[in-house]
């Protein structure tokens, strides 16, 4: 790499991390901890790219990216984050960041982007006004996860906002596929028109599709269910996608069924899945991204508290049984079962009990047989591969995927096998068959909390 690049972060070890492996890469390295210091340097002309943080003492790197592209439009911005949620994703496009990357981001990965921002200008022009946004989005789309399948979602979902394709969302009930939908609408420039739902029922009519097309005018329709449609209807809608002209609106849908798969036998129209699936985005289950559990539950008793409901927190056995239930209703039975509970709870602190008595009694009951399924490791670790391939709708991951699986592996072996030796670590590193030394640098590098205490095992 050659070139001169500015970071900002108010973290000292990312900004030594950062300024040591950009500068054996050959590249000069700016790196400051205050935003005002960073615009300084931008606006003497210094750089030619960025790396800031969001959330800085003096300011927000989101914030900045307006101004900096206002002063140089053709520098190129990377934003990495350690708030991790769609909104922070959607933002970045919408003010034209280079790229996003959340925190922890991957090292490799970040210096490959950053060597393709000195490669190439920014193609996009700047826009004169900053994009309205829907009242309170930030807080109603609980769409809330740090785990990388959520995270390469949160990314597709901006690179698409604006794209011209009809949009596939797929996944099981309750995973927010409607959010999604709706939040592709309301961040997107068609924001201001209508944002009409079509269900089977609404397409039944043999003018039922039409009308809908009328309604939505240059907005965006969303197709709920088009895997319930009869054949009459689907033949209806796949005339009508044909003759919509580029005037006409956005076309989303939703199916909890494999369409793919459907129309490969025969069971739905293969040109109506063609004409629906310009982009497929798999919402993943909440069985897939358990490390969310304790993100999302505080988020609804937040919500809840804002709500006017009482203020409650869980207990740390609560917590921990959230996030052992395996959630067949996904991220919308979780909701309902917090908003329970925070209505019942005789405490500020949720119990344990209290959690139980919740799911009925089968929380430990459905984790053990879901445990002990004929599912081999290699089988859900390959579902869950492949998952992350499609995330990227046809290109390929970016680099470094070997070490990033191998995080993900390592670190809820380790933390159960910490757990399950009351964090003895001596104990830990004799179970996993590895040196001392070595469980104490996985421990750091993973930012795992260690608690000891005894095992009565």
């Amino acid at each position: 790499m050659d070139g001169t690049v500015l970071v900002a972060d108010d973290d000292r070890t990312i900004r030594t991390v950062l300024t040591q492996a950009l500068t054996r890469a050959g590249c000069r390295v700016h790196a400051t901890g205050s935003m005002a210091t960073l615009m300084r340097w931008v606006e003497d002309g210094r750089g030619d790219a960025v790396i800031s943080d969001v959330v800085m003492p003096d300011g927000n790197g989101l914030e900045a990216l307006p101004r900096i592209a206002k002063i140089r439009p053709n520098l190129p911005v990377i934003v990495i984050s350690a708030q991790n949620t769609i909104m922070t994703a959607i933002q970045a496009a919408e003010a034209e960041a280079f790229d996003y990357l959340p925190k922890p981001f991957d090292l490799p990965d970040l210096m490959k982007r950053t060597a393709q921002a000195l490669e190439r200008k920014r193609l996009r022009v700047s826009r004169d006004d900053e994009p309205t946004r829907p009242p309170d989005a930030a807080t109603d789309l609980p769409l809330v996860g740090r785990t990388p399948a959520m995270q390469e979602l949160y990314r597709l979902v901006a690179r698409v906002l604006n794209v011209d394709l009809p949009v596939l969302i797929t996944g099981e009930s309750g995973t927010g596929k409607s959010l999604i939908a709706q939040a592709l609408h309301d961040f997107s420039d068609r924001r201001d028109a209508p944002f009409i739902i079509a269900t089977p029922d609404d397409l039944a009519p043999a003018d039922g599709a039409g009308d809908v097309v009328r309604r939505a005018r240059g907005g965006t329709i969303l197709f709920d269910g088009v895997g319930d449609l009869d054949g009459d209807a689907q033949a209806r809608l796949s005339r009508l996608l044909d003759g919509l002209g580029s005037s006409g609106p956005r076309v989303l849908a939703i199916s909890q069924g494999d369409l793919a798969r459907a129309a490969a036998k025969g069971a739905f129209r293969e040109d109506l899945y063609y004409r629906l699936a310009g982009v497929v985005i798999p919402v993943p289950s909440l069985r897939e991204r358990m490390e969310d559990i304790p993100a999302l539950s505080d988020h609804f008793l937040a919500r809840a508290a804002r709500d006017g409901l009482p203020e409650r927190r869980f207990s740390r056995d609560a917590a921990q049984t959230l996030r052992a239930f395996p959630w067949p209703g996904n991220v919308r039975e979780l909701e309902n079962l917090v908003n329970r509970l925070v209505v019942t709870s005789a405490e500020d602190e949720i119990s344990k009990s209290e959690v139980d008595l919740a799911l009925g009694g089968m929380a430990a009951t459905k984790f053990v047989a879901t445990d002990l399924s004929d599912e081999r490791l290699s089988d859900s670790v390959a579902r869950h591969l492949q998952r992350y391939f499609d995330l990227h709708g046809g290109t390929l991951p970016p680099a470094g995927l070997y070490q990033r699986i191998l995080r993900e592996i390592e670190l809820p072996l380790i933390e159960i096998a910490l757990d399950a030796t009351g964090g003895n670590q001596a104990k830990c590193a004799d179970l996993l068959g590895i040196n001392r030394n070595t469980l104490r640098k996985k421990i750091t590098e993973l930012e795992i909390e260690v608690t000891r205490r005894r095992k009565l095992m």
